[in-house]
């Protein structure tokens, strides 16, 4: 993390004489989060380098060392808790989007490997990329709830789970990723995470998270499940109908030049960052995969 000078020392500071847009409490400047690990960044980061190389610029032989550098850190300390993507400050965990994001790591850098026939430790990186496969497995399936959860032990969902088909972590069609969709898509009131199509990041109430208060959906979140929702679809229709009627519900609630804001209130007010990138990624992402499979149905 950086400020906007490039520093990387940004401390949080409350300020207690502003009550903020909405009153929307405490006003901050600075992010406590640039003392926090998240490991899911270095599945984000070679998942794009992946697709830079393959769509844009081939990468150099000198920027391939640094990638192997960020392999072997990544098996280093996969093992390890963090923050996660939610940068919570309830404390570690051993959070399942993040170990997702150390496979996707260990997959892309051994298929841009494969791929430009890069020299690479291969046999050690495939361990490494199975080991990985086998913990989620085994630790973030909750027989209980017959879905992926928040974090090893916990029985909370969290919609960072929906992002396994999107990044090849496992078919749409899995009956474990299928069984945990349909859990995040039930109402808020029968346990799930969805409020009027809108989807929340989890469920507040049930996730240790270090803050007060309610929040908004996560625009992230939903068009997430609407591009699971479209890659489940070529085999359960009704999946891909959802798919278009979840997104053609959350169109609506974007401004007059169509942005969205990182959450989405009771009332379809705009909450949070805006405009935020990360939520129009994937509102581009769950556009195309949505239009490709709706494509295939006609055809």
């Amino acid at each position: 993390m950086y400020g906007l000078h490039g520093e990387t020392k940004c401390d949080e500071l409350e300020l207690k004489h502003l009550q903020g847009y909405m009153n929307s409490r405490p006003v901050r400047i600075g992010n406590g989060a640039f003392e926090q690990v998240q490991l899911d960044i270095y599945g984000e980061l070679l998942d794009t380098i992946y697709l830079s190389n393959k769509y844009a610029e081939p990468i150099s032989y000198e920027f391939w060392l640094h990638i192997c550098n960020l392999v072997e850190w990544v098996i280093k300390h996969w093992k390890e808790k963090d923050e996660g993507i939610w940068e919570v400050r309830g404390g570690k965990q051993h959070f399942t989007y993040s170990k997702v994001m150390c496979w996707v790591a260990l997959d892309r850098a051994i298929r841009l490997a494969s791929k430009r026939s890069f020299p690479a430790d291969m046999h050690r990186w495939l361990e490494a990329r199975d080991d990985i496969y086998r913990d989620i497995q085994a630790n973030a399936w909750c027989k209980e709830r017959q879905a992926f959860v928040q974090s090893y032990g916990s029985t909370t969902l969290d919609a960072s789970c929906l992002i396994m088909p999107l990044v090849f972590f496992m078919s749409p069609t899995d009956p474990r990723f299928l069984s945990t969709l349909d859990c995040i898509l039930q109402t808020v009131a029968n346990d799930g995470l969805v409020s009027n199509n809108l989807v929340f990041r989890y469920n507040v109430e049930h996730t240790e998270d270090g803050l007060v208060g309610e929040e908004g959906t996560f625009s992230i979140c939903t068009f997430w499940a609407v591009e699971a929702l479209a890659r489940a679809g070529g085999h359960k229709p009704e999946h891909l109908e959802r798919a278009r009627l979840m997104f053609e519900q959350t169109l609506g609630y974007g401004n007059h030049v169509g942005l969205f804001s990182e959450e989405i209130g009771k009332h379809g007010e705009h909450l949070g960052n805006f405009p935020q990138a990360f939520t129009h990624l994937a509102l581009i992402s769950a556009a195309f995969n949505l239009d490709r499979a709706l494509g295939s149905q006609s055809s």
